[in-house]
């Protein structure tokens, strides 16, 4: 008895397709043009204030202070100051919602995050007793069922957080 079997590409031309392929993929690499493309500049203050670094989309460089786009550190004035309660949190699922890496400001947590409700994101906030002069801001939200003037502050990880547990304090609202 014969069995139909499906009609097979030639060898020859399977591979020459392959070749077609992956050739057009290398020159669509070397066309692009990586120079040109737009990433957002970011300006980050390293630990000692005489150094900065220019994080331009996955470049880190040094920047000197004569470059014109680079100001002085302002004074930071203080606006509020507000009664809190404050905890820890971290990325992990069940202190979070379905995506634990972003806020509710559309960004990806990192140390300096903090997680309130009562003050609007963006909102820069200092929490001297604790942490000095280091600045945060509020760019995550809280269980809707929290209430009152609490501050969620991000850890990297979960026993950090536990660690740090509940602490009565206040914070400093800076101006914009």
């Amino acid at each position: 008895m014969r069995y139909l079997s499906q009609p097979r590409l030639c060898p020859k031309k399977g591979r020459l397709i392959q070749i077609l392929f992956i050739l057009g993929l290398i020159l669509d690499c070397l066309t692009a043009n990586p120079s040109k493309a737009e990433a957002p500049v970011f300006l980050v203050d390293s630990p000692r204030e005489e150094k900065l670094l220019i994080v331009e989309g996955n470049t880190l460089s040094p920047s000197s202070q004569s470059q014109p786009f680079l100001r002085a550190k302002k004074e930071e004035k203080i606006k509020e100051t507000v009664p809190v309660l404050l905890t820890a949190y971290s990325s992990t699922f069940w202190e979070t919602d379905e995506n634990p890496y972003l806020t509710a400001a559309g960004t990806i947590v990192r140390n300096g995050v903090v997680a309130c409700n009562f003050l609007p994101l963006g909102t820069k906030i200092k929490i001297p007793e604790i942490f000095g002069e280091r600045i945060f801001v509020v760019e995550d939200r809280m269980h809707p069922k929290v209430e009152g003037y609490r501050v969620d502050v991000w850890f990297e990880n979960y026993w950090q957080a536990l660690n740090f547990g509940v602490k009565k304090t206040y914070i400093e609202i800076l101006e914009e």
